[in-house]
């Protein structure tokens, strides 16, 4: 049977559970507004615009967002999810400054993804870019340790680092790295 002193002990530490934040989600709940910088490297778009105020997503910046992060190849868009945005505003707060991040790859179709997988070993069968939950991103004059380093200290999702081909994967799949 449950005292009342236990049972009041775990509603605390379920409630304080509540509050513990990962630490992208941390980096960007100080601010009131979420801005994000980004230059699709294969398109020549670029975009800064503020996708979160007031408590909740734009949907007009998101949209503009899911444009530019569009698969390349096809120009088929796809709805990324928000919290890929996060991070890429996260590791943007962190390393980039005023640089935008490059955007190397966003969302990919099946057809895309499989054939960059025929090229490669470096392309998953079942990515997550096919689902709008990952990006491969770079930024001028910082290193793919470096870049890769601050993505893994996020702990919102995978990270690869590509140093041969210069970018960074970052997912909001499970916590993964190599």
């Amino acid at each position: 049977m449950l005292s009342r002193r236990n049972f009041l002990a775990l509603t605390a530490a379920a409630s304080a559970s509540t509050l513990i934040a990962t630490p992208a989600q941390a980096a960007l709940r100080t601010h009131m507004e979420r801005i994000i910088h980004l230059h699709n490297i294969h398109t020549g778009e670029s975009l800064r615009t503020v996708y979160w105020h007031d408590g909740r997503y734009r949907t007009s910046a998101l949209r503009q967002l899911n444009h530019l992060l569009r698969d390349h190849y096809s120009g088929a868009v796809h709805v990324m999810d928000p919290h890929v945005i996060d991070v890429l505003a996260a590791l943007q707060h962190r390393v980039a400054g005023n640089k935008p991040l490059q955007i190397v790859s966003g969302y990919r179709t099946p057809q895309t993804n499989a054939m960059l997988a025929s090229l490669s070993d470096g392309v998953a069968q079942h990515s997550l870019h096919m689902e709008g939950k990952a990006v491969d991103i770079r930024v001028e004059g910082v290193s793919v340790h470096h870049l890769g380093r601050a993505a893994k200290s996020l702990h919102a999702g995978g990270v690869g680092q590509y140093p041969a081909s210069n970018f960074v994967h970052v997912d909001v799949g499970r916590v993964r790295y190599w």
